[in-house]
């Protein structure tokens, strides 16, 4: 595409260029039709083109623009009050920015200035996780390999495996510790939920420890594994949490909610663009769709046929795992097969989807997908594991 080569070369994308969109499909520049269950990377809570967001859109941008924060606007301080009653933080208070990196670096920058005063100056994080690619989210990432070309970074960070309450418990021991900083869904290594049992463990040890429990929702929050916050799942409550991607529904915005207490005051932290009218707006009609539409129950059942449907159509062996909640899957391949391969072959045959992690498909779909849209992704993503060339890992 003309263009093209001026843009740096951060992500190798899929050979097409997509143009239009309308629910939970698009098309590319020779019209042809694709089933997107990439989900703008889980963003995309509505689909693409939802009357509800483009009206909001509309109406928000003829109506003010950008005034910075040194003003107060309406759509801002309903959107923090409609967040302070669907989430389970108590006395909830919020800081608003314009993406997941962004909110993970408030949280981080918050868990300090709650511990340093304590001699708690440490986080705990684990291995496998992804915060982010700013230079604190990235020291947060328990990924080695997207950190190694950028060290040295921030040494704040102390990092343990999951669902290893012992070796977290040794982690918190020294008394230097902050905050645990969890996803409570891994997502971009592999779409691994964490079980109930050990977000209940990591909540029982943040309180016998003195550290806080602080939740990475920037991709499962906000009806995304149909709840508001996966941490729901296990009746579990963050005293702060980063949400981004599915809070306004492709419109870039991020949020960090804290418990009053610890909360920010002013001079500690600071956005030019963070909860602007634009952005609340649209920000204010996603959620009303989500509530009025049903779509966090929506989600979950439509999460479970789409789970269901890949393992009963799958050839015996090519699906290893199917692991998730709600509108968020990974699809663990056999060993020897391609994800990318595969991605590429369903691509070709109308359905979009992206990996994470080794061997592992991700299907972000709406919050309002369709079932029949669930069957012709599993389908796709079934003969996809039947093309020769999936099975051709490269070196």
């Amino acid at each position: 595409m003309a263009g093209e080569t001026f843009v740096m070369p951060t992500y190798a994308r899929f050979p097409v260029t997509l143009v239009r969109g309308r629910g939970s499909l698009v098309w590319d520049q020779a019209g042809a039709e694709y089933l997107d269950f990439t989900g703008g990377l889980g963003a995309l809570a509505l689909g693409h083109a939802h009357p509800a967001w483009v009206a909001a859109v509309t109406r928000a941008a003829a109506t003010v623009g950008l005034v910075s924060n040194l003003y107060a606007t309406q759509p801002q301080a309903e959107l923090a009050e409609r967040l302070a009653e669907i989430l389970p933080i108590p006395d909830a208070r919020v800081f608003f920015c314009n993406s997941g990196a962004e909110a993970i670096e408030a949280l981080l920058k918050l868990v300090r200035k709650w511990g340093l005063p304590q001699g708690k100056g440490r986080i705990v994080s684990l291995n496998g996780s992804f915060h982010g690619r700013t230079v604190g989210a990235l020291a947060a990432t328990g990924e080695p390999a997207k950190r190694a070309a950028f060290e040295p970074l921030v040494d704040w960070f102390r990092f343990v495996q999951p669902e290893d309450l012992a070796g977290l418990e040794s982690a918190l021991a020294p008394g230097d510790v902050a905050a645990v900083l969890v996803e409570p869904v891994m997502g971009e290594g592999g779409v691994h939920p964490l079980s109930r049992e050990y977000l209940r463990g990591v909540r029982s040890l943040c309180d016998a420890h003195g550290a806080l429990f602080a939740a990475d929702e920037v991709q499962s929050g906000m009806g995304r594994c149909g709840a508001w916050l996966a941490t729901t799942d296990a009746g579990v409550v963050p005293d702060v949490v980063a949400l981004a991607k599915a809070l306004g529904g492709g419109f870039p915005i991020g949020a960090l909610v804290s418990r009053a207490g610890i909360a920010f005051e002013q001079g500690d932290h600071a956005s030019t663009f963070g909860g602007g009218p634009l952005a609340a707006s649209v920000a204010l009609a996603v959620i009303g769709v989500i509530e009025r539409e049903g779509l966090l129950a929506h989600a979950r059942e439509i999460g479970s046929y789409l789970s269901a449907a890949v393992e009963e159509a799958a050839p015996p062996g090519a699906i290893v795992a199917a692991r998730g909640r709600g509108c968020l899957w990974g699809f663990q391949l056999a060993e020897g097969v391609d994800a990318g391969a595969v991605a590429g072959a369903m691509l070709t045959s109308g359905v979009l989807c992206s990996t994470a992690g080794p061997g592992v498909i991700r299907m972000s779909p709406p919050l309002n997908a369709t079932l029949a849209e669930c069957d012709r992704a599993a389908r796709a993503l079934v003969a996809a594991l039947s093309a020769p060339a999936v099975h051709e890992v490269p070196a």
